[in-house]
């Protein structure tokens, strides 16, 4: 879960939408950079981040397992509420809860580079995560709310193709700036992004939403998905210090399972479910996410250990770092 690229392949993303205010042809290029600027933020720090731990560890006295939760905690709250941050934008205006989730996340960036100790910088990276559960599905759905269907899947495949590139050249703007400033640095550099985007989704992003009596938010579904993965990921962690039989871990594991469980269940028999199961009939879609599923399950540790191995074991500068981790996932 260190790494979560969300793949244009949900169905939100790609059914036409209804515009609150037409888009013109001239507004087009302004759409995408705004989109592609605003889930940029949320990939880079889903990368970058792992560049610093080295830095992060030493300045603020943490451990091993503290640096794991600052990973984890953006991870697991992107995943849980990812899906509740597309309904938000169905029912309550694409542009809107975008321009909020820029919003939060320039002000979680900020409270992260100011971060005093390690709880709480964990905490202002959980902020971080939910914001991006904002950003992500709805720059998607602004595309295909903007865009006619002639133009849809180029728009779609732009969109995929640079916050890719950003993504990936994340590590290395990172290790300059934490070998050259601070690691901090790494945090408020998403501040002028953000005003940027919030500037030209104002200036030239169109508002989009879904009938709100068609669109219902599944909170049940939002709540057992985020006790469930929340109680997982918590007692996996925690049973490298407190070992697997500790009471805890074990309530912890067990709430998780019980949740997800219940989760299947809630949105099978759901009106309006936050996750139709029924897009799990289709073969290619099912495969595409088990697949993804066993690759970032892989790379998710690669990419916690080896910025430490490289910069504490093999004294890697931490630009240099950044390079080998961005050469290694290719």
């Amino acid at each position: 879960m260190a790494n979560i690229f969300v793949q244009p392949c949900d169905e939100g993303a790609i059914r036409s939408r209804r515009l609150v205010t037409r888009c013109t042809r001239a507004a087009e290029p302004w759409i995408l950079a705004a989109t592609i600027l605003g889930s940029s933020m949320a990939f880079i720090d889903g990368t970058v981040v792992n560049v610093a731990l080295p830095a992060l560890q030493s300045s603020l006295n943490a451990t091993a397992r503290d640096m794991l939760w600052v990973v984890e905690s953006y991870a697991l709250c992107l995943a849980a509420l990812i899906l509740v941050g597309g309904s938000l934008g169905d029912r309550f205006g694409r542009r809107r809860i975008f321009c909020a989730g820029t919003a939060l996340f320039a002000l979680a960036s900020i409270c992260c580079g100011l971060a005093p100790g390690v709880r709480e910088l964990i905490a202002a990276r959980a902020a971080q995560g939910t914001a991006g559960a904002m950003l992500i599905p709805g720059s998607l759905a602004i595309i295909s709310a903007s865009f006619p269907e002639d133009r849809r899947g180029v728009a779609i495949g732009t969109w995929s193709g640079f916050t890719a590139i950003t993504a990936a050249i994340g590590p290395v703007i990172g290790g300059w700036l934490i070998e050259h400033v601070s690691w901090r640095a790494v945090f408020f550099i998403n501040v002028p992004i953000a005003l940027a985007v919030l500037g030209i989704s104002y200036w030239r992003v169109p508002e989009s939403r879904d009938d709100p009596r068609e669109t219902r938010l599944d909170w049940l579904g939002a709540g057992l998905a985020i006790v469930g993965l929340g109680g997982v990921v918590f007692g996996l962690i925690e049973s490298s210090r407190l070992g697997f039989g500790h009471p805890s871990v074990l309530v912890a594991l067990a709430a998780g399972a019980i949740s997800l469980a219940l989760f299947i269940i809630t949105e099978a028999r759901s009106r309006n479910p936050m996750l139709p199961l029924t897009l799990f009939r289709s073969r290619n879609f099912s495969g595409a996410n088990l697949l993804t599923l066993f690759l970032y399950t892989a790379l998710s540790g690669a990419m916690f250990f080896l910025p430490l191995n490289l910069i504490q074991v093999q004294g890697y500068s931490a630009t240099e770092a950044g390079a080998a981790l961005n050469s290694g996932r290719r």
